[in-house]
């Protein structure tokens, strides 16, 4: 069983915490294009869950995944997208690797305070010519003494305009493109670090995104996570958990809107009786209803698989593109539903619409995803066993 008692006092202190200090805002926070990333944070961090899977020597409470996968599945009920976008930068994106690879010293300067919510953190990887294929960015750190030099920009970058730090990853060597990258923690206020324009987004307004640039940015070279070169590979270990919790965090918010289309429909009246008593409504959704828990299913075989210690490339992956692709379908069949109203702002199945296309794009578009699914099974063109 992956989740027992403990999870569920958890769950529903954190239950709590979205009714009662989230969600009465959300809909402010998305009329203002932002939301106050270290006042939450803060309140996040002293009840503990900004590290439910982080070590205890920093600040966390050293459980395994399965707590941060029920956590990442709860935040699902806040009303929007961007609020528990950049909850998930802060604990499964920007601070994995750094957890589990950093040393003691980096992780002192940088994860504790991100677990306390003291920091807010953000993670540079996407840059305007590298989004998915992440070997092609040209951000690069050129080493000077016991420094890197830090030079190019990096885009999309969630909590951007609010981050204390960024987990950057750059060019450190000349080498094969898969080893000559690595993560290092630079603090935003370092001088040369500009936040060049805080984005404006299709959906996910309540979430800060941003362009920045670096021009000759100097860090200490113990800012950097684990080894030199690797950081590719860390990179890739730590989107695993990414895609995981993307596809998690879509599932109360899948079954949210079901809920208020059910309930819309079932109230409003055409042709002398309810939407929902037309067939093509009620087992649509009901289909939709099917969809979801068998996406569930799969995320809950990955947490597992992960917190046996296994690789979970494959299946994170096909939870990640299946969470995308059920996004775009059931808000669209939903608003259909909706109507007219369905194309208002006001209603919670427009926001959903517009939050829930990110899905298919932001850590690994679609076509990624099934080119690493083609390629592990070997059907990708010049993958083993083809010609």
């Amino acid at each position: 069983m992956l989740f027992t008692a403990d999870h569920d006092d958890i769950r529903r202190s954190l239950q709590k915490f979205i009714a009662n200090e989230i969600n009465p805002h959300v809909d402010e926070w998305e009329k203002a294009d932002i939301f106050p990333a270290h006042a939450l944070f803060k309140k996040m961090g002293s009840l503990g869950f900004l590290g439910l899977n982080k070590p205890v020597e920093f600040g966390g409470s050293g459980l395994d995944y399965s707590y941060a996968l029920m956590m990442a599945e709860e935040l699902g009920a806040i009303t929007c997208g961007g609020v528990p976008m950049a909850i998930g930068v802060q604990t499964d994106m920007a601070t994995p690797a750094l957890a589990r690879f950093g040393s003691d010293e980096v992780r002192r300067e940088f994860l504790a305070p991100s677990i306390s919510g003291d920091y807010v953190a953000c993670i540079g990887v996407s840059e305007p010519g590298a989004g998915s294929d992440v070997a092609s960015i040209k951000t690069n750190a050129r080493s000077d003494g016991d420094d890197y030099v830090i030079n190019g920009g990096k885009m999309w970058i969630t909590n951007g305009t609010q981050a204390d730090w960024i987990c950057l990853l750059a060019n450190t060597g000349d080498g094969p493109v898969h080893r000559n990258k690595s993560l290092i923690c630079v603090p935003m206020k370092s001088k040369g670090v500009t936040v060049a324009r805080k984005l404006d987004k299709m959906g996910m307004r309540s979430s800060d995104t941003a362009q920045i640039f670096f021009d000759n940015v100097r860090v200490p070279k113990r800012n950097r996570i684990g080894e030199e070169g690797q950081g590719f590979t860390y990179q890739m270990i730590q989107f695993q958990e990414e895609r995981l919790w993307g596809a998690a965090a879509c599932l109360k918010a899948h079954e949210y809107i079901i809920d208020q289309t059910i309930e819309y429909t079932r109230n409003r009246k055409a042709f002398g009786r309810s939407i929902l008593d037309n067939q093509v409504v009620h087992f649509k959704l009901a289909e939709m209803q099917t969809e979801v828990e068998l996406l569930r299913a799969l995320i809950y075989r990955a947490a597992e698989q992960l917190v046996a210690g296994e690789d979970v490339t494959r299946l994170a992956t096909m939870a990640k593109l299946k969470a995308g692709r059920l996004g775009r379908e059931l808000t669209d069949a939903c608003l259909q539903f909706w109507g007219g109203m369905g194309f208002t702002n006001e209603t919670p199945v427009s926001r959903a619409y517009r939050d829930s296309r990110l899905t298919s794009i932001g850590g690994g578009a679609d076509e990624v995803m099934l080119m690493v699914l083609c390629k592990m099974m070997g059907t990708l063109p010049g993958s083993k066993g083809n010609a």
